[in-house]
């Protein structure tokens, strides 16, 4: 109720560990978690609702376990919006987002290892068959499996373009946490800072490029709120930087216009100013030379050889 009338988004992620490829028996103990998170989606408003695939079981990767999620999580779906259509009276008066909000999207996460279901490739061509489901790109994974492939925001424009490209729209849904990994194996996550897999090259890519994203990033960390924190910081300093750099190019701009140059000679005039103050301090900060010390002009008594000097 605090979040609907707050106005914040709720999501929730099922259960962490999944088998929807094993056989019948595992499948369907997999299935019976995800049920009790879709009526808890339901109670909660969630927007997400975020399942893992598990292994790839009996299935090689490619088309035939593709076509077989694909079948798994069409009737997740539509399980779903079975459940937002049961008839309640009394839940729609406690919670009323019931009859005025669309059932809750159902998630599909990357996974972080090698015998895990669920490259980008895999989710996004997944996705692409199955109405009412959503990519869920977790960076950590995708970090880890592709051996530390994160890092720098050109990684990341590449990211959200193959997305963009292959599955279209402009919201996206991401986790993030900084991770241990081996070998293209997630171990377990970690807070950023003690992570090879940085926030700063992401918050960057945002920075530059994400005006046109509509994005949600959920914490991952050991240290939720910490590292929430931790990343919205450094999201504005990113912001700050990008700002200053555009009123740095734009006043550029104006004096080259009002100098009669282009921006181009004006940069490069800038940047010969600013080697010559570079080389005067320098030179400025060079020890002095010492000077040689002049023999001194005092008449001396004593000689080269002195036979009489007994001392």
């Amino acid at each position: 109720i605090l979040s609907w009338d707050s106005g914040i988004e709720m999501n929730l992620h099922g259960p962490y560990y999944a088998e929807l490829l094993g056989k019948r028996r595992e499948r369907n103990r997999s299935l019976a978690k995800m049920e009790a998170s879709m009526q808890a989606g339901k109670i909660i408003n969630a927007r997400h609702l975020v399942y893992h695939v598990g292994p790839y079981g009996e299935y090689d990767p490619g088309t035939g376990a593709n076509e077989q999620v694909a079948n798994i999580f069409s009737g997740i779906v539509d399980r779903v919006g079975e459940i937002w259509g049961e008839q309640d009276e009394d839940a729609y008066t406690a919670f009323p987002w019931i009859s005025e909000q669309e059932p809750s999207l159902v998630g599909i996460e990357t996974s972080g290892r090698q015998e895990l279901w669920g490259t980008v490739e895999e989710v996004l061509e997944v996705c692409n068959h199955v109405e009412g489901t959503v990519p869920v790109l977790n960076i950590g994974h995708i970090h880890a499996r592709g051996h530390g492939s994160m890092r720098t925001s050109e990684d990341y424009a590449e990211l959200f373009d193959m997305v963009r490209e292959n599955y279209g729209g402009s919201k996206f849904y991401c986790h993030f946490a900084g991770i241990e990994h081996r070998m293209g194996n997630a171990l377990h996550y970690t807070q950023i800072k003690k992570s090879d897999l940085k926030f700063e090259p992401f918050a960057e890519f945002l920075a530059e490029e994400g005006d046109w994203m509509d994005i949600t990033i959920i914490s991952d960390s050991p240290l939720l709120e910490h590292d929430a924190m931790y990343m919205m910081q450094h999201y504005d300093k990113a912001r700050q930087r990008l700002m200053e750099i555009r009123a740095r190019d734009e006043r550029r701009i104006k004096l080259a216009k009002e100098s009669g140059l282009t921006p181009e000679e004006l940069e490069l005039l800038e940047q010969e100013a600013a080697d010559a103050r570079m080389r005067e301090e320098i030179e400025d900060s060079k020890p002095a030379k010492a000077t040689a010390k002049e023999p001194s002009k005092m008449m001396s008594f004593d000689t080269a050889e002195d036979d009489d000097d007994l001392f």
